[in-house]
C-alpha cells in the first residue's frame, strides 16, 4: 500500500521530486522524524505526547464508513437541532423543530426506531440525555417551559416555572457532569445553576456581552464561557467565582466552547471561522494564553464543537455553508483530508455534532432532516 504524497496535506513531508508516493511505513517514519518537535511539545509543566498506536490517524487520511442515516427510520420534517449518543446504551436520539424527539438503535445497517414523542407546539431547540441516560431534557424556541421525559417509566413532564429564574425563555442549557443539574445560558450574560429535583435556581453567575458557549471541565469543578464579545471566562462551580479571563486570540465575537475530557484541550471557535486550540492547563492559569492551534478551515460561522470521548479528535462545524464539518486529529492539530468526502455532498448544514461513547460512530444533525452517520473503523467499540 503506497501514499499519494502530493495531496497539499503531505507536501512538506516530501524531500524530491521521486518521493510521489512513499509506503505507509516509510511514511510513518517521516512523520515520526518530522513532527517529534510538535508532538511532545510542553506547555507550562505538562508534556503532551503522541502514543505510537495512534500514528495511523496520522496519516491524515481518516478510514470510516458512511453508514445509513442514524434516523432513517423516522426522518425529520424539517430541520434537526440535536443529535446525541445514549451515554451507555447503544442508541442515539434525534430532535428537531419538527416538534419530536426520536430514539434510534444504532447497528450501522438499519438503525431501528425504539420510539418517537411528539412534544404540541414545541419546536426542539435542544435535547440532551441526563447524566444517567434515564431522562431527556428538552428545550424550545421561545417558551420558558421545557420538558422532562421520563424514558424508564415512558413519562413526559411538562416544566412549567423555575423557582428563581427571571428569564423570558428557557433555551440553551448544559447537562453538569456532577448531574441531576443544569445550567442554563440566560440573556444579558447571565448563568443559572438549575437543580432537577427541586427545579428551582440555586444560584447564578454573570459575565460582560452574552453567553455564546459553556463547556464544562471534565471533573465539573469549572466552567468555561464564551461571550460574544470574545473573552473566555473560568468559573468554579462550587464557590461561583470567576478564577481566570482571557481574551480569545484574535477573536471579535465568539460563537462555541468545547473542553476536552482528558483536561489538555480548550477549542474557542469564532464568528470569522478561526477555532483557536489551547492547552486548558494555560487557559486556568494565565492571564493571555497563546492557542497551540488556530485552525483556519472553517470559512464562516463556528458554531460547533465537540471533542471525542478519547480526546483524539476535535470535530468543528459551520451551520452557514454546505459540507462545512472537518475533524482535526490531536495532538498533531492537523485536519483530516479525506471529510467530508470531496465533490459529494452528503452532510449539507450541520448544527450539532457527536460522537458515541467509544468514538465508534460519529453523526450531525443536518438541515435536511437528517442525522448522517459514519462508522469510524479506527476504533473497535461503540
Amino acid at each position: 500500500f503506497r501514499v499519494d504524497m502530493k495531496h497539499r496535506y503531505r507536501r512538506d513531508l516530501v524531500r524530491g521530486e521521486a518521493e510521489s508516493t512513499m509506503s505507509k511505513q516509510k511514511l510513518q517514519q517521516r512523520m515520526r522524524d518530522q513532527t517529534s518537535a510538535f508532538l511532545t511539545r510542553e506547555t507550562g509543566d505538562k508534556l503532551f505526547s503522541c502514543s505510537t498506536e495512534l500514528w495511523p490517524l496520522l496519516l491524515f487520511v481518516f478510514q470510516m464508513k458512511k453508514c445509513l442515516h442514524a434516523n432513517s427510520a423516522r426522518p425529520s420534517e424539517d430541520r434537526l437541532t440535536t443529535v446525541q449518543f445514549h451515554p451507555s446504551a447503544q442508541v442515539v436520539m434525534t430532535a428537531g423543530l419538527d416538534q419530536s424527539v426520536s430514539l434510534f438503535q444504532v447497528d450501522g445497517k438499519t438503525n431501528p426506531k425504539i420510539q418517537s414523542i411528539h412534544l404540541e407546539r414545541f419546536p426542539v431547540h435542544k435535547a440532551q440525555f441526563s447524566l444517567d441516560g434515564e431522562m431527556v431534557i428538552a428545550t424550545s424556541l421561545k417558551n420558558k417551559m421545557f420538558y422532562l421525559y421520563d424514558m424508564m417509566e415512558g413519562r413526559i413532564t411538562p416544566v412549567h416555572t423555575v423557582r428563581g429564574l427571571n428569564e423570558a425563555r428557557v433555551k440553551d442549557f448544559s447537562v453538569c457532569p456532577e448531574g441531576g443539574a443544569l445550567l442554563l445560558n440566560g440573556t444579558n450574560g447571565y448563568l443559572h445553576l438549575l437543580t432537577l429535583k427541586t427545579q428551582e435556581v440555586v444560584r447564578s453567575m454573570k459575565i460582560n456581552g452574552n453567553v455564546t458557549g459553556v463547556a464544562f471541565s471534565n471533573d465539573g469543578s469549572k466552567v468555561f464561557t464564551n461571550s460574544e464579545e470574545g473573552e473566555v471566562y473560568v468559573w468554579d462551580m462550587r464557590s461561583s467565582r470567576c478564577v481566570n479571563r482571557f481574551t480569545d486570540d484574535g477573536c471579535v465575537k465568539g460563537t462555541s466552547i468545547a473542553a476536552s475530557r482528558n483536561g489538555q484541550y480548550l477549542a474557542c471557535g469564532s464568528q470569522s471561522g478561526v477555532v483557536n486550540v489551547y492547552s486548558q492547563e494555560a487557559c486556568l492559569n494565565s492571564a493571555n494564553p497563546k492557542p497551540l492551534k488556530a485552525v483556519m478551515n472553517l470559512l464562516t460561522s463556528a458554531t460547533s464543537l465537540t471533542f471525542n470521548p478519547s480526546s483524539e479528535i476535535l470535530a468543528i462545524a459551520s451551520r452557514a455553508e454546505d459540507e462545512a464539518v472537518r475533524l482535526v486529529h490531536l495532538p498533531s492539530l492537523t485536519v483530516f483530508s479525506n471529510f467530508p468526502i470531496a465533490k459529494r455532498k452528503v452532510v449539507y448544514r450541520a448544527s450539532c455534532l457527536d460522537f458515541s461513547p467509544h468514538s465508534g460512530f460519529f453523526s450531525l444533525a443536518n438541515n435536511k432532516g437528517h442525522a448522517p452517520l459514519f462508522r469510524l473503523l479506527h476504533y473497535r467499540d461503540f
